[in-house]
C-alpha cells in the first residue's frame, strides 16, 4: 500500500489516480453530510482517522527489503462506509509521503486505491452481510478488518505485477509480489482484526446510541451484546 515514489511507470501512476479519484469525491459529499446532519459522530470520526494514521505508521520488515503495515481501515469502513475511508486514508497516505517517507506523490493514487477503497469495500460488504446474515457481531467486525488488510496487499501485488509483468508475465509476476506479502501481512491481518473486533466492543459499551444513529446495529442486537459483556 505505500509504493513509494516514482517507482510506478506511466501510465499506471495516472491510472491509479483516475480510479481513485472518484470514490474520494464521493466521500467528501458523504462526509460533508455526515458532520452537518451528526456532528455527534465526530469525536468518533477523529479516532477512526487517528487509528488509520497510526496503524498504518507502523512497519514491519518483510523478505526482499519490503515491508508489511496494518491499515486500519477496517473500522472506519465498518463506521462510516468506505467513500468517506477513501478521504481519511487519503489524508493519512498524503503526510506519511510528504513527513515519513512512507508512499509517494506520484504513487498516490495507487495507494489510495489499496488502501483506501479496496481494503475499505471489502471490510464494508462483509460487515453487512455478517449483520444481515445474523453472525456474531464480534466475528464479522474481525473478519472484515482482517480481510480489509488482506486486501489492500493483495491489490498493491496485482498493481505491481501490472506495471512490472517482466519476461514471467502477470500471473507470475503477481503470485511473487503476493508470496513476499504473506509471510508477515497474514499475522498482521489476523492481530488487527482482534484489535478492532475489540475496539468496536468498546464503542458497543460506551457509545451505543452512535452506532443506532449510523444505522449499524439495532438496539435490539446492542442490549443482547451488551448483557453478554456484563
Amino acid at each position: 500500500m505505500h509504493i513509494m515514489e516514482g517507482f510506478l511507470p506511466s501510465p499506471w501512476w495516472e491510472i491509479w489516480f483516475v480510479v481513485s479519484l472518484p470514490f474520494v469525491i464521493i466521500g467528501l459529499y458523504q462526509l460533508n453530510r455526515l458532520v452537518k446532519g451528526n456532528r455527534e459522530t465526530l469525536p468518533l470520526l477523529a479516532v477512526a482517522g487517528a487509528f488509520v494514521f497510526v496503524l498504518s505508521s507502523l512497519k514491519l520488515p518483510s523478505v526482499t527489503g519490503s515491508c508489511s503495515h496494518p491499515t486500519g481501515t477496517g473500522l472506519s469502513a465498518i463506521l462510516f462506509g468506505p467513500c468517506i475511508t477513501a478521504v481519511l486514508g487519503s489524508i493519512v497516505l498524503v503526510y506519511q509521503a510528504l513527513f515519513l517517507a512512507h508512499g509517494g506523490l506520484t504513487t498516490l493514487g495507487a495507494n489510495i486505491f489499496s488502501m483506501g477503497v479496496a481494503g475499505p469495500v471489502v471490510a464494508y460488504l462483509v460487515y453487512r452481510g455478517g449483520v444481515k446474515a445474523g453472525v456474531d457481531t464480534y466475528v464479522t467486525v474481525f473478519l472484515a478488518a482482517a480481510l480489509a488488510d488482506l486486501v489492500t496487499y493483495v491489490v498493491t501485488s496485482v498493481q505491481l505485477a501490472l506495471a512490472f509483468p517482466g519476461t514471467v508475465g502477470y500471473l507470475a509476476s503477481f503470485q511473487a509480489f503476493a508470496a513476499i506479502f504473506a509471510v508477515t501481512q497474514v499475522p498482521l491481518a489476523v492481530v488487527e482484526g482482534a484489535i478492532i473486533a475489540l475496539v468496536f466492543k468498546y464503542i458497543v459499551q460506551l457509545k451505543p446510541e452512535i452506532l443506532t444513529k449510523l444505522n449499524l446495529l439495532p438496539e435490539s442486537t446492542i442490549r443482547k451484546l451488551q448483557e453478554a459483556a456484563t
